[in-house]
């Protein structure tokens, strides 16, 4: 854990300008007969986009946000049990362990072990609660996460497809890796800065500006306001929310696996609301030992590779020393001769 030099009030970032509404994110819906074309120009133009008729049951989606808004409901002594982050765990306000701090709580857990969700289960009551709590929170986070998992990669053998790379599975195969060093986190944004701060601007920054550094990120919150993706010219729009729909992000490992055709999306999320905002990501991450390079096929004859060539565990290890805001790639990219 890092420790505050500053108040906290001094430390929370507050948006710089005023994005606009933006409701025209591109939507794939699922279940169209070939959503590829779709799929492939939303990664080129924005590397985020939205999906609708997915195939995750809304009864596994509720039934988990129930789960984890009781969860931060409880008092802060009972859920530091759960923490603290290093990094899996729970965590308040401090974002990594570089300074970065947010008006957030969460919890980052692994998904192929259950050594979190039993942790995440014990402070729940009694005994016989705890143990149906515990049974309960291990099938719903498996079930979500089965799903959620299963929706990634079904749009990353799309997306292969529509870039013509054969086999289909090259992207999703890292995802289904027993060896996939993919995480689920659940974020609690409360709600606006409590007046005894005494913050002005209530525009807070609820996690600073960012790209994701896996393969790719699955979104899902409840319907209350506050994601902002950054476009090309580096304007902010804020995303109208949809609880029951999914945003999906390119993550920078996928950018570099395409050689930078697929761009990882800079986002961040502010708290500018009287509500509460929960959401729930699945990040699909490659195998540590994987080498994240750009893809033969999707190389032009005599095309040069943008990137050097590393390993799943040097970029993650790399991401984690950084800073929210920074470049994660630049110390990876290849220096274009002058």
């Amino acid at each position: 854990m890092v420790t505050l030099s500053k108040p906290a009030t001094q430390h929370f970032s507050k948006a710089i300008n005023c994005p606009t509404l933006f409701p025209g994110v591109p939507l794939i819906d699922l279940s169209r007969p070939d959503p590829k074309t779709q799929l492939v120009r939303a990664c080129e133009e924005f590397g985020f986009f939205k999906v609708i008729n997915h195939g995750v049951p809304i009864e596994i989606i509720q039934e988990l946000e129930s789960i984890a808004i009781k969860f931060f409901s409880l008092p802060m002594s009972d859920k530091e049990k759960v923490g603290p982050p290093d990094p899996l765990g729970y965590g308040d306000k401090k974002i990594g362990p570089n300074g970065d701090v947010g008006w957030v709580e969460y919890l980052l857990l692994t998904t192929n072990n259950q050594t979190g969700y039993q942790k995440f289960a014990a402070i729940f009551g009694d005994a016989a609660e705890t143990f149906r709590t515990g049974l309960r929170l291990r099938c719903v986070v498996h079930e979500y996460i089965s799903a959620v998992k299963k929706m990634a990669c079904d749009i990353l053998e799309m997306l292969a497809e529509g870039l013509k790379i054969q086999p289909n599975n090259a992207f999703s195969r890292l995802l289904m890796d027993e060896q996939s060093d993919s995480v689920f986190r659940l974020n609690h944004y409360p709600p606006t800065c409590p007046d005894h701060l005494e913050v002005n601007d209530k525009n807070l920054i609820g996690f600073g500006e960012h790209t994701d550094p896996q393969i790719i990120s699955v979104l899902r919150s409840n319907n209350t306001s506050g994601l902002q993706i950054s476009l090309k010219d580096g304007n902010w729009i804020s995303i109208p929310p949809d609880q029951y729909s999914f945003f999906v992000n390119v993550g920078d490992s996928l950018q570099v696996m395409t050689n930078g055709r697929f761009k990882s999306v800079r986002h961040r999320v502010v708290t500018n609301t009287s509500k509460s905002r929960l959401s729930m990501i699945y990040f699909g991450g490659p195998p540590l030992s994987e080498k994240i390079v750009p893809l033969p096929s999707l190389m032009e004859e005599e095309e040069d590779s943008l990137y050097k060539e590393f390993t799943w565990f040097e970029y993650k290890k790399s991401a984690y020393k950084s800073r929210l805001a920074d470049n994660r790639l630049g110390l990876f990219e290849k220096i274009a001769a002058s």
